[in-house]
């Protein structure tokens, strides 16, 4: 036996929260399965200091928007889970907390999803899980000696939690970057390993930058007008932060105050740790997207012909030194940080909807089998796709697409019904 719901949603972050509320306005029921809590990612995956990288007014959920005293500002943690809970409580989001989804396989003309409290059918399915799902620890680590500490990027809280010493980053994504910022600031030694991650400055000519790429149209850009599209998916974010009000982050300043920098890491020998001699490299590289991004804002306050004041340019930085290896015994090296990513993981998702690399092939969150759905995954339609700023665009996409395919689905099955009536 099993229980009938129209429409299934899995996971109960902002995507599901908002896919929800846009079927609830088409009259179509829906339920929710949440693993853990609503918004858990933000709640258990994130630093005690985590903060938006994004503007407050950029939190725009369908029929919820940010309404706080500081739309310029930046949420905390504990604010950002807020701000969601109060999103499902503002529409009586039907969740079921504490519920594991297991398998989702086709049953006929609905889909079957297999979870902790039994089993249930749906017209269809809409897979909110996000694309982060399994941390991205190398196998290189495991050659590290063990009396070194070594966690992954999500589960790092603060600078109390590790062993007493230094402490290597590896990875300058936003978070490798706003981690190592928020250990330095604590008073730790600190040794960050580049990666590729551009930059982005955070105020530019009076405005934030958000607000700049938000008038300029980058973050409605859809996917396919660019010419690689697959390519653009797997970029990585710019670093900056919202901490403190709001800055950018320059590694440069921070070598300069004490952070030890080194290229990509190449290789583990015991206590020894060698990395590219890229540093420079990478460094330039981040740079030159924070100057393109500068470069494209004058031109659009010129071609708009918009008054905002001028800026100098950024003073030149002399250059960090170039570092082939750390030896972590002489560092006093006590933990090791990956900041390396996810995988993502939709093994349970039994439906042949996967390219090689198990990733949903989708258009818009639409794939190729009539009724499964996906939301929540970075660049689904857009850059916004995966930020509070453009679900609720993505979300309004697909509950349209599904009412006026659920309608047509009964249309013809009632057409079924009266010509078998006929024949009868």
């Amino acid at each position: 036996m099993s229980t009938y719901v129209p429409s299934i949603i899995i996971g109960g972050g902002q995507a599901g929260l908002s896919v929800s509320y846009c079927l609830k306005e088409h009259g179509i029921d829906t339920l929710i399965f949440e693993r853990h809590k609503v918004a858990h990612a933000w709640r258990s995956q994130r630093w005690d200091s985590f903060c938006l990288v994004t503007p407050n007014w950029q939190c725009q959920l369908p029929g919820f928007h940010y309404e706080g005293s500081d739309p310029n500002g930046f949420m905390v943690k504990q604010d950002i889970v807020t701000f969601i809970e109060d999103y499902s409580a503002s529409f009586d989001a039907p969740v079921k907390e504490g519920v594991e989804v297991t398998n989702v396989r086709r049953a006929g003309r609905h889909y079957r999803v297999s979870t902790s409290i039994g089993e249930f059918t749906a017209d269809s399915v809409i897979v909110a899980t996000g694309g982060y799902h399994t941390p991205n620890i190398p196998r290189i680590a495991e050659r590290l000696p063990d009396r070194i500490a070594q966690i992954h990027s999500s589960t790092y809280k603060n600078p109390d939690q590790l062993p007493e010493g230094a402490v290597l980053v590896v990875g300058s994504g936003q978070s490798g970057c706003q981690i190592a910022e928020d250990l330095h600031f604590a008073g730790r030694d600190v040794y960050l390993s580049l990666g590729s991650a551009p930059r982005s400055p955070r105020m530019y000519r009076g405005k934030d930058v958000v607000d700049w790429l938000d008038r300029m149209g980058y973050y409605d850009t859809p996917i396919d007008s660019y010419d690689n599209p697959e390519q653009v998916r797997k970029k990585t974010n710019h670093y900056l932060t919202g901490r403190d009000g709001g800055r950018e982050i320059n590694l440069r300043k921070l070598a300069i105050d004490g952070m030890t920098l080194a290229g990509r890491l190449h290789r583990i020998d015991g206590s020894t740790i060698q990395f590219n001699r890229d540093l420079q490299e990478k460094l330039d590289s981040a740079d030159a997207v924070a100057n393109s991004i500068k470069a494209t804002i004058d031109r659009f306050i010129v071609d708009n012909q918009i008054d905002a004041p001028l800026e100098a340019p950024e003073a030149a930085l002399s250059p960090p030194p170039e570092r082939d290896s750390l030896d972590c015994d002489a560092a006093n090296i006590s933990a090791v940080i990956w900041s390396t990513g996810f995988h993502a993981n939709f093994r349970w998702v039994d439906v042949p909807v996967f390219n090689g690399d198990g990733y949903p092939v989708h258009e818009r969150g639409v794939t190729s089998e009539d009724g499964l759905y996906f939301i929540g995954l970075p660049w689904l339609y857009t850059w916004g796709s995966g930020r509070m700023s453009g679900v609720a665009q993505d979300a309004r996409y697909l509950a349209d697409y599904i009412a006026v395919h659920q309608k047509v689905s009964q249309s013809e099955l009632d057409c079924s019904a009266n010509i078998v009536a006929i024949g009868s």
